[in-house]
């Protein structure tokens, strides 16, 4: 007989009630074993990860571990089991090849937010990821030692090229689409062959199958004063800042929201506007409202061609002009179990970047007694403290609290977290490290029974500028290591879909915006978010004859409290500031030393890997 999800999480709520805490429910995958990636609901920061952080946090609760004994010691404790602390303790095994090393990682599977989604249907296996997706520019972008890591990791950036069919969709006849709903634009309504160029794009400018941005435009539902005021931000826009240098548009640039560059400088009505609201929210978690208008530029936002400005960052172009498409089907998430198969090789079988898409895990061989390296999940780390030549390390896993010792401590965890744990950290570099406040962000896994509602309506991809959901598209069509994408419309898809709880014309800065959408987001039963996902997917493709209650086949909502790391926000920050900021936060105290992309102020994955580079250099 088949549990439905209702049923799974009433019999959560029982056992509760019984006394039993969630993890003993959630650690079973489907068929028996322990396999968190087969786990759909509520992932991400799931039941069990987060609640004894959050009494340090919140309730100031102190775990008093120091007079507990040592079960274990180590060369290296990392705590975190992401990208940046599976790399460190790669890194650091590598000048260490018989070092003892442990992992402490508060969720039930490691990776962080490198996160696999897997799912069965219509007889297959369906892929996703429900994290990092992806090496985001890495020809232009990469260091010595990423590459060098990746290298011997066998992973050969030049293999995503086949892996990747860039024509799939475009091959289809397949455009992009904008959805504008009743509530602020008067009816739901889907416009597709959208021209508009991405950030990070997988489909080349001359494949989006679009229309001419007059004919796009024009069928928006707006007036005709606010069409023909939208097509000439992007067919003939003004210098509108004419009288100013360089210099001073610049500076102007990086001080207004790219919102009120819109309403102030161009003249667009606040409904015209509308449209762009959640442009950014994908690509840097925050609507335009809380995005600098000089950062709107830098990746390609309308406005800006007529007002003579420097050339745009070597960075930024590098966003704009390599394809986004180094990616496994799985996203980042295959580098994570990478890391892992190299760190501990009984896992799972293998040697190459292809054979890992499917390699079976074996998660009992991660934490076995004899192996150098171990990694133990659902372990939280509540206390890390320099003693003499060491660093004590006090966890609670199963409700039991722990200490462990190791000569050395990388903290690849959330650097905000960092002044809860380490007991010798100042005060002033508290005060750094909890700047890097995380944006909150959902990436939701739908696997749709067929995806014939997309082809009847000419897309594979939707931009929904004021609901929830901003970026709905069917999966990357990634093929490799034995997995096919799927191709035939009439067959079973994932579903990426992004929801990113901005506040929007709040007033708020980027960071109380980060908070308040954080404590929204705990507020959001899976219910709640279950009930958004199928409103919003009936809206946008009823018409194409999507019904929700028979063609929705899984859903896993990877809810992720703290996403992405903060960055210098020109709006907000200080330039030189941040970076004072960002310098003391990441500084070694004692043996322990500081990784994560949150130490970069960058939520890519090779500023992980970075960091943790650099954080192995500081212990020795």
């Amino acid at each position: 007989m088949d549990i439905t999800r209702r049923d799974f999480l009433n019999g959560v709520a029982i056992t509760i009630a019984a006394g039993m805490t969630p993890l003993h429910i959630l650690q079973a995958a489907p068929d028996g074993r322990y396999y968190p990636p087969a786990l759909t609901g509520l992932r991400g920061s799931h039941v069990g990860s987060f609640e004894l952080a959050h009494q340090m946090g919140w309730e100031k609760k102190v775990f008093d571990t120091d007079k507990l004994p040592i079960s274990e010691e180590y060369d290296l404790v990392v705590v975190g089991g992401g990208l940046s602390g599976l790399s460190a303790a790669w890194f650091y095994r590598e000048k260490h090849p018989k070092a003892r090393i442990l992992i402490l990682e508060n969720h039930d599977d490691f990776g962080g937010h490198a996160k696999r989604n897997e799912f069965s249907a219509g007889g297959r296996m369906i892929l996703g990821y429900g994290g990092s997706e992806a090496f985001q520019s890495p020809n232009h972008l990469y260091s010595n030692e990423v590459n060098g890591l990746l290298k011997k990791l066998g992973v050969d950036i030049k293999r995503f090229e086949t892996a990747f069919d860039r024509q799939f969709y475009p091959g289809l006849g397949l455009s992009r689409a904008v959805f504008f709903d009743k509530e602020n634009f008067g009816e739901d309504k889907l416009v597709s062959g959208d021209p508009t160029p991405m950030v990070a794009d997988d489909i080349a400018p001359d494949q989006l199958n679009a229309r001419a941005i007059e004919d796009f435009i024009n069928d928006f539902p707006l007036s005709a004063a606010d069409r023909t005021a939208l097509i000439a931000v992007h067919n003939a826009p003004r210098d509108y800042l004419a009288g100013k240098t360089t210099e001073q548009k610049t500076a102007h640039l990086e001080t207004t929201s790219y919102r009120d560059f819109l309403l102030k400088d161009v003249g667009l009505s606040e409904q015209a506007v509308k449209y762009f609201q959640s442009r950014t929210n994908d690509f840097m978690a925050l609507s335009i409202d809380a995005v600098a208008a000089y950062d709107a530029y830098n990746v390609g936002f309308p406005g800006f061609g007529a007002m003579k400005l420097a050339p745009i960052s070597e960075e930024a172009q590098a966003e704009m002009e390599e394809p986004y498409i180094y990616h496994f089907p799985d996203g980042n998430a295959s580098l994570a179990r990478l890391l892992v198969r190299s760190l501990i090789p009984a896992v799972a079988p293998g040697n190459t970047m292809d054979d890992i898409v499917l390699a079976p895990f074996d998660y009992a061989r991660l934490d076995q007694p004899k192996t150098p390296v171990r990694i133990r999940l659902n372990s939280t780390v509540v206390s890390v403290r320099n003693v003499g030549n060491a660093v004590n390390i006090g966890y609670n896993r199963g409700g039991q609290l722990n200490q462990v010792r190791g000569k050395h401590c990388i903290m690849a965890c959330y650097n905000m977290m960092i002044p809860y744990l380490l007991r010798d950290v100042s005060a002033a570099q508290s005060h750094a490290l909890s700047q890097n406040v995380k944006f909150p962000l959902v990436y939701t896994k739908v696997v749709i029974r067929n995806w014939q509602s997309f082809q009847k309506l000419g897309i594979h991809e939707i931009y929904a500028a004021t609901q929830p959901y901003s970026r709905i598209k069917l999966d990357y069509p990634v093929s490799m290591g034995g997995y096919d994408h799927p191709k035939d419309p009439t067959q079973p898809i994932g579903l990426h879909m992004v929801y990113v709880p901005t506040s929007p014309n709040s007033g708020m800065n980027a960071r109380d915006q980060a908070r308040a959408g954080r404590g929204r987001l705990y507020g959001q039963s899976f219910e709640v978010l279950e009930a958004q996902l199928r409103d919003q997917l009936q809206r946008m493709l009823g018409p194409g004859g999507f019904n929700h209650e028979t063609d929705i086949l899984e859903i896993t909502v990877n809810r992720w409290s703290h996403g992405y790391a903060y960055f210098s926000n020109s709006l907000y920050d200080d330039s030189d500031e941040s970076e004072k900021l960002m310098t003391l936060a990441r500084q070694p105290v004692g043996n322990v030393s500081i990784a994560n992309s949150d130490a970069a102020w960058s939520a890519y994955a090779h500023a992980a890997i970075d960091e943790a580079y650099r954080a192995v250099g500081e212990v020795g």
